[in-house]
């Protein structure tokens, strides 16, 4: 399989550093498809004894135990994935004894952090692909909810 990675340049305004103010020129990656749970599954299971349909549940039975550990505020070393933490929003008081968890802690998450060593990409080429126009939009036809013109 070859490790190419699509890219588009898209124009952009600098705002910080010594380009500030101009125009430049950027890459931004594109995904080529995007590949289904299922379709993962089913390929992980190619290389093992397990059906598509073990592995899914055995990803899934991973993914609700990893769960239950970080609500317990505990952080889960994923192996080669990486490592899955609690994390929350927190609204700012003037003074600590005004902080009022219920009240202040909002947007509990699961968040991942990967691993650098298993996730950073090496020996991939690049190639550039072209722009993809947006679609326009089709306009329907005007609802009229009063009398016609002829009535």
């Amino acid at each position: 399989m070859e490790k190419s990675l699509s890219y588009v340049l898209k124009e952009q305004k600098m705002t910080l550093g010594t380009m500030k103010g101009k125009s430049v020129f950027v890459a931004k990656p594109t995904d080529r498809r995007r590949v289904s749970h299922r379709a993962f599954c089913d390929e992980v299971a190619r290389a093992t004894t397990f059906t598509g349909a073990e592995v899914e549940a055995v990803l899934r039975l991973a993914a609700e135990t990893a769960r239950k550990h970080v609500e317990q505020g505990e952080t889960v070393d994923f192996g080669d994935i990486g490592s899955l933490t609690p994390s929350f929003r927190s609204k700012a008081v003037e003074r600590a004894e005004d902080f009022n968890a219920q009240k202040h802690i909002t947007r509990p998450v699961v968040k991942l952090r990967p691993s650098a060593r298993y996730f950073t990409l090496s020996g991939v080429s690049y190639e550039r692909v072209e722009k993809k126009e947006k679609k326009e939009k089709k306009n329907p036809e005007p609802q009229h909810s009063g009398p016609s013109a002829g009535e």
